[in-house]
């Protein structure tokens, strides 16, 4: 079993402080194994067995404690002695209907420390924050890193890590095991599909799947480009699906919830403002592509994009299109500390026009924040003009 290190030491850092731990993630992104191995940690450093409570709601035999109160009077029943740290996990929370006033109980004891999941997009609409009345912090999961999938395949150059990284995608689950073509694309499949109808259609009570999943591989095609609501509406019409722009804007919204893409903004460098309208799409893990667009093997520049974003958010960052003047910078990073970055990426900068076009945008920006341009060019990183040059395979 591959241990996501950096997510239990996140976890260990918050151990027994008086907050609500909620992990958030994609399905199937390795949630409950974290959780699981979390609690191996703690009883492997002298908590007892007796002192943790382990539910995964998935399980059909937990059906009985799926009612609210069952699920409380069972817990607190276990909690029997003041004196004693008790640790609960609560996998898959959003199976239990009311689960807050159970998590909220549960809060107000001073010797419980409750950590619960969900990748439902109950969790992503902002309702969590008034559920569990401030009193969490989200942990976000994500698919395996390059350098956590670098761990699992140690005898793999980094070429052909990256070739796997992107043609097997980084679902835990596929770790070290002797995949076929169609096992993997099943396996994205069942996700997709679980996904789109219970996160998805079932949550926004949508009418036209058949529309959805347009909407779908519309986005999954044009990772990485700017687009308006309006222009992919018009777009999808022209194909011979009408949508309106509102009805689009909801299908969105909805997938972003599920955790399945994320949307990025512009932020103008200049004017230090968030620019709206116009927006980039970027999807939760290759694979998920990969399945859409039966394995095309096309848009290689925005697949190192889509790389670099992720790694952005594994590292904490939140993150940004710039634009300065009529130039676009990949990537404003601001870190949890606000410290800026800012990134170009490039599958090559070996021809000049392109390193120009590159250079010249993190050029006229006139701050001190650090500034990068990623490639895959087999080439030692250098510094033009105080612009660190990296491979990106040895920056991931």
């Amino acid at each position: 079993m591959l241990e996501r290190e950096k997510y239990l030491k996140t976890l260990a850092s918050y151990a027994e402080k008086p907050l609500i731990k909620v992990l958030t993630g994609v399905r199937r992104c390795g949630k409950s194994t974290i959780l699981q191995n979390f609690a191996e940690k703690l009883i492997s450093g002298g908590i007892k067995k007796e002192q943790i409570f382990s539910l995964n709601f998935e399980d059909l035999a937990l059906e009985p404690l799926k009612n609210y109160r069952a699920l409380h009077d069972y817990l607190i029943s276990k909690i029997k002695d003041d004196n004693i740290q008790y640790f609960v996990f609560l996998d898959e929370i959003q199976e239990v209907e009311s689960f807050e006033r159970v998590v909220n109980s549960l809060h107000l004891q001073k010797n419980v420390d409750i950590y619960i999941t969900g990748s439902n997009a109950f969790f992503m609409s902002g309702e969590l924050s008034t559920l569990l009345s401030g009193r969490y912090i989200e942990i976000p999961i994500f698919p395996l890193s390059f350098s956590e999938f670098k761990n699992a395949y140690k005898e793999l150059s980094k070429n052909d890590l990256y070739n796997k990284y992107i043609t097997q995608g980084a679902m835990p689950y596929l770790i070290n095991r002797e995949n076929s073509y169609k096992e993997i694309r099943d396996y994205y499949g069942g996700i997709y599909n679980t996904v789109l109808l219970k996160d998805v259609v079932a949550r926004k009570k949508i009418s036209a799947p058949d529309v959805l999943e347009k909407v779908v591989k519309f986005l999954a095609g044009n990772i990485g480009s700017l687009n308006s609501t309006k222009k992919i509406a018009d777009t999808l019409t022209s194909f011979g699906r009408k949508i309106s722009v509102n009805t689009l804007e909801s299908y969105i919204s909805a997938l972003i919830d599920s955790l399945l893409f994320y949307k990025v903004s512009r932020f103008d460098i200049k004017g230090k403002e968030h620019l709206k309208t116009i927006d980039k799409y970027y999807i939760a893990d290759l694979g998920f592509r990969n399945y859409l667009l039966n394995n095309e093997r096309d848009n290689f520049g925005f697949v190192l994009e889509n790389i670099i974003y992720l790694e952005l958010l594994h590292r904490g960052y939140k993150v940004s299109v710039g634009k300065i003047g009529q130039k676009e910078i990949d990537f404003v990073a601001v870190s949890e500390l606000g410290q800026v970055e800012y990134y170009q990426v490039a599958l090559s900068i070996r021809e000049n026009d392109v390193f120009e076009r590159e250079i010249s945008a993190l050029m006229d920006i006139k701050d001190n924040y650090p500034k990068f341009l990623l490639h895959l060019d087999p080439d030692p990183d250098s510094v033009h003009k105080g612009i660190n040059i990296l491979n990106a395979l040895e920056w991931l």
